[in-house]
């Protein structure tokens, strides 16, 4: 806010590059996609440490981090050799059944589905988590939908996807129906506070407060929202340092892979690990746009400056006031 602030008062345009979308709201230059990529890498990586720190050699152990990576055909060539030998050796034991649960289904849940589907994938439905096989050569896979993560509260009608995000406090949480069956969740949803949880500190206290270690490795919390829909995502972490283990009976943390609670992924810039994929893919969108920005007219209204309508769209401020849709912001710029 301070910084907008000095923007206003300088008289500035400011134009931001995701709230460039076309007339139905969809976004047209965004990060998502490599977010969801460095992220499985990353996630792949800590499940090879922890399975390793456990005493258990498996073949995740050859994924190095995004960052360590030249570029991203790099890493697919790394991973898809690991796919190879799942196919070829099968997992150990101790590994199977490997379970990797995508929660969400956009542009950051296709990126690390992209990089998961190097493996030799199985793919099984939500509903059928409580009976995949204990295959040495397969690596399944489910994907979460709206309609998978909560229930209506008084049960009288079938899940309907407007009125959940119109009315949420009639539904509640039902995810916690499935996190016992997987080994990995890369989370990739979008959500804000008047939405159930996916994962709750009161669910991992229960889960790994049994005898038995539960099956949950990894949380790739790919969102990165603190505190948001895994509760345990507690501090961000840097792509050197990415990891930490939640402890459910402390509700401490401690850097790295090792303990009992499940390892949590937490860096919020992930695309910053594929710097050259993701900032060509990036400029590659914006570029179309560039031309008609070079030869605005900002001496006038907005309306008649010349840009394109998903530019205008995307102006928060211009001339130094906010505009119409950004109105909201003024609150918290006299907070």
């Amino acid at each position: 806010m301070p910084m907008l602030r000095r923007l206003m008062e300088l008289k500035c345009q400011v134009i931001d590059y995701e709230r460039i979308v076309d007339g139905q709201g969809r976004r047209l230059v965004f990060f998502g996609r490599f977010a969801g990529l460095a992220g499985m890498i990353d996630t792949l990586w800590a499940l090879g440490q922890r399975w390793r720190h456990e005493g258990v050699e498996n073949p995740f152990t050859d994924v190095r981090q995004a960052y360590q990576y030249e570029n991203i055909e790099h890493a697919k060539s790394d991973i898809a050799k690991v796919g190879r030998q799942i196919r070829q050796h099968g997992l150990p034991e101790a590994c199977r059944p490997l379970v990797c649960g995508f929660a969400g289904y956009g542009q950051v849940s296709q990126g690390a589905q992209e990089i998961y589907d190097l493996l030799p994938v199985e793919t099984v439905s939500p509903g059928e988590l409580a009976t995949v096989p204990f295959s040495a050569g397969a690596c399944f896979k489910t994907v979460f939908h709206e309609k998978h993560m909560v229930e209506r509260i008084d049960d009288s009608s079938p899940f309907e996807l407007q009125e959940y995000y119109d009315h949420p406090e009639r539904y509640r949480g039902r995810f916690h129906t499935y996190v016992p069956h997987l080994t990995v969740l890369a989370n990739g949803i979008y959500w804000e506070p008047k939405y159930p949880r996916l994962v709750t500190r009161e669910l991992l206290r229960d889960l790994y407060g049994r005898g038995d270690r539960p099956r949950l490795r990894v949380i790739g919390d790919i969102s990165c929202d603190v505190e948001g829909s895994v509760e345990c995502m507690i501090r961000t972490m840097e792509p050197d340092n990415p990891v930490y283990v939640y402890e459910p009976d402390t509700e401490q943390t401690v850097d790295g892979v090792a303990g009992r609670g499940p390892v949590v992924l937490a860096v919020d810039h992930l695309p910053c690990e594929l710097p050259v994929d993701s900032s060509t893919y990036f400029s590659r969108s914006l570029r179309p746009l560039i031309p008609a920005l070079a030869r605005a007219d900002f001496s006038g209204p907005l309306p008649d400056s010349g840009l394109p309508p998903e530019l205008i769209r995307a102006t928060i401020v211009y001339h130094g006031t906010l505009t119409e849709p950004y109105r909201h912001l003024e609150q918290y710029l006299k907070a």
